[in-house]
């Protein structure tokens, strides 16, 4: 992937620097009436300047940016690019002259020469034509200025200004974009350390359950000792496998809450109603592993009575593209209820629903006519 990413930003560089390089040909006057030397000493010039801002560009962009500007040496990093123009301003006339041979005063006057007599010309034209001018004849832009200054590339200062502009740009926004990804990166990490940190601490707690549950079945020497073995089997794969990964199909989830309760009834009498209801698809789903546990535990803690009469009510409503679960509890208080201390409690599920599904899930804890209910909806979109 990054190998074919490589290539890709390879070419794309090729490809620019091709266009660029040929604009001045395409848009540069061309006259055929201009001596061959004098073509020939502007065509060098034109691929020298050009060699020189291609090597500008990276000189700037992987050596000046990110060893001056980047590392806040404003002054150096200034300096340095001043000393190139510099050399941009001199190098190309220099090195023409020097390949070509032509004098670059004598190209000059030559073109101021030839200039007159196309002008000599063109007026000319005009006074046999009554002295109007031709819609049909074109004057050729001079390639000197106002007071003969020869412009081999018009402009040329201004594209080394705009490649350094460019480069510098461009790189800028490649820190910050590198920047923001460790940024993101460093806060992706924080959050599974978080979240690895959260579930360490929930699975313990099953097997303190259900190893003191399948102990007072051995204890009695019930029947029922060999299918709990089996349903805590189930369980100690779930927690230890499957809730590994991110997230887990849903109808797994639901697996484990039935066994769960089933194990927590084994213990219970028969004053004690658990319901658990599930509605909707659950084969097509995912979700993050152990949400409804904390309230489930919770349900059990505190709203089992050892005399009177509770009830635990627990559903699941499986929508398109949401999750709506809820608990609803009798709250039972004093010595009626059957004490469970290893539990982490909800707080440890409102923090993993924080940063699992941030704005997308709505959690209400209420009591209400001796009741304690809770009502999550997590979107799954």
């Amino acid at each position: 992937m990054k190998k074919n990413k490589n290539i890709i930003i390879t070419i794309a560089h090729i490809a620019t620097w091709v266009c660029f390089f040929l604009l001045p040909y395409i848009f540069y006057p061309q006259s055929k009436d201009i001596p061959f030397d004098i073509n020939r000493y502007i065509i060098t010039l034109l691929i020298i300047i050009n060699v020189l801002l291609l090597g500008f560009y990276y000189f700037n962009t992987l050596l000046l940016i990110p060893r001056l500007l980047f590392k806040r040496k404003w002054f150096l990093y200034f300096l340095s690019i001043v000393t190139c123009f510099v050399i941009f301003l001199y190098i190309p006339k220099e090195a023409a002259h020097w390949i070509t041979g032509n004098d670059e005063e004598q190209i000059r006057q030559e073109l101021i020469q030839q200039h007159r007599a196309e002008r000599e010309k063109a007026r000319l034209q005009t006074t046999d034509s009554s002295k109007q001018p031709s819609p049909a004849q074109h004057r050729p832009t001079p390639v000197f200025g106002r007071n003969n200054d020869l412009r081999y590339f018009p402009g040329s200062y201004a594209v080394f200004i705009l490649v350094f502009a460019i480069g510098t740009s461009l790189s800028v926004m490649q820190e910050w974009k590198k920047i923001e990804d460790n940024k993101e990166q460093i806060e992706r990490e924080k959050i599974n350390t978080e979240l690895s940190f959260l579930k360490s601490q929930i699975n313990p707690h099953f097997f303190f359950n259900t190893l003191n549950n399948i102990y007072s079945l051995a204890i009695t020497e019930s029947k029922d000792t060999a299918s709990a073995v089996l349903k805590l089997s189930s369980i100690m794969r779930y927690v230890l496998t499957d809730t590994q990964n991110n997230k887990v199909v849903l109808q797994s989830e639901v697996d484990f809450i039935k066994n769960y309760i089933d194990l927590q009834l084994v213990r219970l009498t028969d004053k004690v109603k658990v319901d658990f209801i599930t509605e909707g698809e659950t084969d097509d789903k995912q979700i993050a592993p152990l949400l409804f546990m904390p309230f489930i535990e919770n349900a059990f803690k505190y709203g089992i009575s050892t005399k009177d009469a509770s009830a635990i009510e627990i559903k699941l409503v499986s929508k398109k593209d949401a999750v709506v679960f809820s608990v609803i509890n009798t709250i039972v208080k004093g010595e009626n209820v059957i004490k469970d201390t290893t539990g982490i409690g909800i707080n440890n599920v409102k923090r993993r629903l924080e940063l699992l599904y941030p704005d997308k899930h709505k959690l209400l804890v209420s009591e209400n006519n001796n009741q304690f209910i809770v009502h999550l909806d997590i979107d799954l979109v």
